[in-house]
């Protein structure tokens, strides 16, 4: 599956502006700051419902107006129609085929989209929410029954948690779905993960990337099974008024010489090695499902020495998978040469 033509308004600098993507590469172009990492942008809404650069989805509403709006068209077996708005006053809205999305995490099915950025040593380098979302990802294509599982644990979780600001009392009975389905979630993730590692270690050696190990830490003690654990934290998750315990504590730990990996690699290290993480996850959806994603690329020289450049480059090229490449000259050292370039100049797109 492709992203064949995306349609934007209102996103940052972007008034208004169309283009037709190649199934294969395509390269946007510009200098800092005319909107290129904005079409990026754009495209990645379609596919999560959010951005990659900020979680304040406010902040990429141009600005003097309402509302922002993006469209997008899929090529494939299965094609969709695809559209997320974002009102000031209403907030967001995505639908799929003309109908409106019972969640954001449907887009996630109807146009995989991944992203490697400048920030991507983020992955590293912050805490555990950003690891949770990208691992939950692909635990979403790669285990057909995780969104109904997902979405039944964040339903008892929110209201286990409102019970506790409340009516403490009334916490418990939301305690048994908690536990089923956070049982479902670990597992799966714990599946995932172990489906990731080859790749993952392969990814690693190509990019001439330090050794290093993989832990899915599933959000409570592993002395404990996560009733146990809820049983013990009860006190203190009445005291704190939440859930202290469980799935949506989890982590991807990623360790070197065991010790955290953002205690001891340099921020290049850091980007590479999350870059890995990522061409690791689109290999393991390729072999698991024969998902297709397309992989955004912002930059992808920024902060790499030739030789990395060249292995991250090979790497990238072998994935079967769109490209779409931000640079700031119309050409991309080492790729191949593109497919359908565009220059990006205040805000608008055009094909050269």
């Amino acid at each position: 599956m492709s992203l064949a033509e995306i349609q934007v308004q209102n996103l940052r600098c972007i008034d208004s502006t169309r283009l037709e993507l190649h199934p294969r590469c395509t390269l946007i172009w510009g200098g800092n700051g005319t909107g290129k990492t904005s079409l990026l942008e754009a495209a990645f809404l379609l596919g999560r419902g959010r951005s990659f650069r900020t979680r304040q989805t406010e902040q990429l509403v141009r600005q003097t107006t309402q509302r922002l709006t993006v469209f997008g068209r899929t090529a494939g077996a299965i094609a969709h129609g695809v559209g997320f708005e974002f009102d000031r006053s209403q907030g967001a809205q995505a639908r799929i085929d003309g109908q409106s999305a019972q969640s954001l995490a449907d887009l996630t099915l109807a146009f995989p989209v991944q992203v490697i950025d400048p920030d991507i040593h983020k992955l590293i380098e912050e805490g555990g929410r950003r690891r949770r979302q990208w691992l939950d990802w692909a635990v979403f294509h790669v285990e057909p029954q995780f969104r109904e599982t997902w979405f039944r644990y964040t339903r008892a979780l929110r209201q286990r948690n409102a019970a506790l600001k409340n009516r403490p009392a009334e916490a418990r009975p939301w305690e048994a779905e908690l536990l089923e389905q956070g049982e479902r979630i670990h597992a799966a993730r714990r599946r995932v993960v172990a489906q990731l590692e080859p790749h993952w270690h392969a990814t690693l050696s190509a990019l001439d990337c330090p050794r290093a190990v993989l832990t899915y830490a599933g959000g409570w003690s592993t002395a404990l099974t996560f009733g146990e654990a809820l049983q013990a934290a009860r006190s203190r998750d009445e005291v704190r008024q939440t859930t202290t315990v469980g799935p949506h504590r989890a982590d991807l730990r990623i360790t070197v010489d065991h010790k955290p990996a953002r205690d001891v690699l340099s921020r290049g290290q850091q980007k590479l090695m999350a870059a890995a993480l990522t061409l690791a996850q689109l290999r393991l959806l390729a072999v698991a499902t024969e998902t297709i994603p397309t992989l955004l690329l912002d930059d992808p020289a920024a902060e790499l020495d030739a030789a990395h450049q060249a292995s991250f480059v090979a790497e990238v090229s072998r994935l079967s998978c769109q490209l779409v490449i931000t640079a700031l000259q119309p050409e991309i050292p080492g790729f191949v040469q593109p497919d359908l370039v565009f220059h990006v100049e205040q805000g608008q797109a055009r094909s050269v």
